[in-house]
Order: structure tokens, then C-alpha cells, then sequence
């Protein structure tokens, strides 16, 4: 899945991606200052833009009232989902198809290979007592899935970090249904967009930050993340992933026919070499 068929496939569907949700408790004399509604072209340019994007050393509070550092996820993938505790249409949607997701990643990819973070972005009501009370709505397993609330300043630095476009709209937030992952070293690797998207949207890239692209080292880890890489793939039939034991045998016997031939051509050095030896006595 690469990015220019996932930026065509965004292109395509974009006006699901916009979203303009109810948010209680805006004052009415508000209602004048809102925006119009986010222009298509420039929020998909300005998301697509953050690619490659280092993410700040951001400090957030999590549900449970304890402060941690962006930083502190370095080391494996991270998926970033961004949603407002107040919506009652598509974040609690985006939340349980991403709940889907991130299950059925953990079982074909590997339960600790990445980590999951939702961000309330509504810095004024996206209190740690309202993140809690939503991870309990949506049933988000907090031992393994983190949420955050964080001060004004903070939001808006991360939310340029990641390309992500919000405003205020009379009686709610339009905003991009964006799930950012970004990779081991803290760099954003890629955008999904929607609240509805297809598995290998989401898993190709989470699999691409987990296990690489290319074999990183010759080392037996390295090796078996590669490994791993090619022979999970996504069964449409079964809507999920599975190991092709197929892939796997080919591998193996690609392998294996490598080391004969390598051991047949080394030996042929060897036996010339002694041939020329005596040769020349």
C-alpha cells in the first residue's frame, strides 16, 4: 500500500475524512466566529506535509492524572489517534473501528511491536477525568492504550507536528479524522484517514515502522522481522491477517538452495586452489 495509492484513496473519500461534530456548552455569542469549513485541497496538503516530521519532546497528563513525554515512546511505532471526549458522532465511530484495528494489528504484528495513544485536542474540557470516563465509554483497555489531555500550547505544537487541521464551527469542531503513525525514532510515517478505513490501510504501514522495510542488519532478530514482514499478509476472504506458510517454505527453501550453492561453489574454490598449489611445486 503505498503512499501515492493511500493519497488517492484520501482524495477520494475526503469528505468523510471533514467532519463537523456537536460540541455542548458553546456560548452562542460564539457562533459569529466560526470558521467555514476546512478547505479539502490545502488540509490534505498540509497533513500529507508532516511526513517525515520529528515529533517534540511534548509533555501531556494521562487519564490516570500522571504526566509523561512524547519521548518516552521512543524506541517502537507509535499510532496517535486525535479526538474530542464532547463528540458524540464520529470520534466514538473513529474510536471503536481503531479499537478493531489495533486488535487485530496486535495479533498478526505482535502485542508489544508498537504503542497506542488517543489525544483529546479540546484543551479546555479534555480534563484526565473526561478521557477516563471515555476510555470506560468506548472500552479502551488503559493498560495498553494511553490517553492524554495536555495545556493549549502544547496541542497546538503537536498538532502542527502532525499537519492535523481543526477549528471551531458553530456548535462544534470541523476538524480531519486523522490516526498518525509514527515510527520507532519519533518521526511521523504516515496519515489514515476516515473512520471507516480498510485494515491494510492502517497494518501495511504499522508493519512497515514495526519490521522495516529491508533487512536493517544481519543479525537473527533482524532476519526474523523480515521474515515476519513478508509472510504476514491480509487474507480478504477472512478480513485479516494470517501467516502464508506458503511465503514461509519458499523463503526457506530460497535459502537453503543458497547455502548449497554456496557450499558447492566454495568447495570448487577450494579444490582449485589445491590444484594450483600443486601445480606450482
Amino acid at each position: 500500500m503505498n503512499r501515492a495509492r493511500l493519497a488517492a484513496g484520501f482524495a477520494a473519500g475526503l469528505a468523510a475524512a471533514l467532519v463537523l461534530t456537536p460540541l455542548p456548552g458553546i456560548a452562542a455569542g460564539n457562533a459569529g466566529l466560526a470558521d467555514p469549513r476546512l478547505d479539502p485541497r490545502r488540509v490534505l496538503a498540509q497533513s500529507e506535509a508532516a511526513l517525515g516530521t520529528l515529533i517534540g519532546d511534548h509533555h501531556f497528563t494521562d487519564s490516570q492524572g500522571r504526566r509523561f513525554s512524547l519521548a518516552d515512546y521512543r524506541g517502537k511505532p507509535l499510532v496517535i489517534s486525535l479526538i474530542y471526549t464532547s463528540c458524540s458522532t464520529v470520534c466514538p465511530t473513529t474510536t471503536q473501528h481503531l479499537l478493531d484495528a489495533v486488535a487485530e494489528a496486535r495479533r498478526s504484528i505482535g502485542a508489544d511491536r508498537f504503542a497506542v495513544l488517543t489525544i483529546g485536542f479540546d484543551a479546555r474540557r479534555d480534563t484526565p477525568q473526561r478521557l477516563a470516563a471515555f476510555a470506560t465509554q468506548q472500552g479502551i483497555p488503559v493498560a495498553t492504550w494511553q490517553l492524554a489531555s495536555g495545556d493549549e500550547t502544547t496541542l497546538a505544537a503537536l498538532m502542527r507536528d502532525l499537519g492535523f487541521s481543526y477549528m471551531a464551527a458553530a456548535g462544534g469542531f470541523e476538524h480531519i479524522t486523522q490516526t498518525s503513525i509514527i515510527d520507532a525514532d519519533g518521526r511521523v510515517y504516515r496519515h489514515v484517514y476516515g473512520d471507516d478505513f480498510p485494515l491494510p490501510v492502517f497494518i501495511e504501514p504499522l508493519k512497515e515502522a514495526v519490521f522495516g522495510t529491508t533487512t536493517r542488519a544481519f543479525t537473527v532478530s533482524a532476519l526474523v522481522d523480515r521474515i515476519s514482514f513478508l509472510c504476514t499478509i491480509y487474507d480478504p476472504n477472512q478480513g485479516r491477517y494470517r501467516t502464508s506458510y506458503a511465503i514461509a517454505f519458499g523463503i526457506a527453501i530460497g535459502g537453503l538452495s543458497l547455502i548449497i550453492a554456496g557450499t558447492i561453489l566454495g568447495r570448487a574454490w577450494m579444490r582449485n586452489r589445491r590444484l594450483h598449489a600443486l601445480a606450482g611445486r
